[in-house]
């Protein structure tokens, strides 16, 4: 068993900027492609999908996915919070801009740092962490705050709610993965629970939704659904589990706060908006509240 460590290095902070990045990009991403394939059939397809090519990549190297271990209870639970969290987001898309929606997201580092100390003694944040948990996160609000205006579309409200219910959800996720025997299985077993429960769950809600299953994709749609499959689903998951087995999920969990900031900054750039001052400044105060969840404590 490899052995965990206490702090982020150089490999786990290059790895948490480059899923950051990407997954900003791709809220963006499957908010344009919704105007041509249904949002939960977006993410049946992808599960479909990155199913596929983890099995493959299983096969290749030689990883067993069905051997018994204890943890296919904790397996089925941890897909089935992840299958949900997506459909929620997927939906969510329909009514919200992408920025704003993932600002409701990515509250799930809240729901890990409070919740995981219960299970996990040595997880558990100083005050100061705590003070850069919250100063990141009130970045993220204020680099949104134009989102949060009374002019809103008037269904945004569905959409903030089922954003934050994603964002709990997936804190759900992580808890059960390192509160579980799913914390010392493989990193691709453990993301084939998920994918695999996804693939299976999410075409009967589709179908449930009555919604319009599209097979004639144009380009832009083919692209966005190859992109969100193999570097969404299959690689930038992949890493991000082998990572839950390895680091403190507190620490790389703060991360995630930078995704809304990508994901607004790709939103701009879609709609070719210039950059504000105020993004840059709570790209700033995102940065110094992932300095402060990182700092070590000074020896006695």
């Amino acid at each position: 068993m490899t052995p965990r460590k206490h702090n982020l290095d150089s490999l786990a902070v290059a790895l948490l900027l480059g899923c950051c990045l990407f997954w900003g990009f791709q809220q963006v991403l499957v908010k344009a492609t919704i105007a041509e394939l249904p949002p939960v059939f977006q993410a049946a397809v992808r599960f479909m999908g990155a199913t596929a090519l983890l099995w493959i990549w299983c096969r290749v190297r030689g990883v067993a996915l069905f051997e018994a271990d204890g943890s296919l209870g904790a397996g089925l639970l941890a897909g089935s919070l992840f299958a949900t969290e997506f459909a929620l987001l997927y939906i969510g898309l329909q009514f919200s801009a992408a920025s704003r929606l993932t600002v409701f997201l990515y509250t799930a580092p809240f729901w890990v740092a409070i919740l995981l100390p219960l299970v996990i003694k040595s997880e558990h944040l100083r005050p100061t962490q705590w003070l850069g948990l919250a100063l990141a996160f009130c970045a993220v609000l204020f680099a949104l705050r134009e989102g949060f205006s009374a002019a809103s579309h008037p269904e945004q409200w569905k959409g903030d709610l089922l954003g934050l219910s994603a964002g709990m959800f997936w804190g759900l996720t992580t808890l059960v993965i390192r509160g579980t025997r799913l914390s010392i299985v493989s990193p691709e077993k453990l993301l084939f629970y998920q994918v695999a429960v996804s693939m299976v769950t999410l075409p009967i809600l589709s179908l449930m939704l009555h919604e319009h299953w599209v097979f004639e994709f144009s380009a832009f749609a083919a692209t966005s659904l190859l992109l969100q499959t193999v570097l969404g689903a299959f690689i930038s998951y992949l890493a991000w589990m082998w990572m839950l087995g390895r680091y403190p999920a507190t620490k790389i969990s703060v991360f995630v706060f930078l995704t809304p900031i990508f994901a607004l900054l790709f939103g701009t750039l879609w709609l070719k908006e210039s950059v504000s001052g105020g993004l840059l400044l709570s790209i700033a105060l995102v940065a110094v509240g992932i300095v402060l969840v990182n700092r070590q404590p000074k020896a006695a």
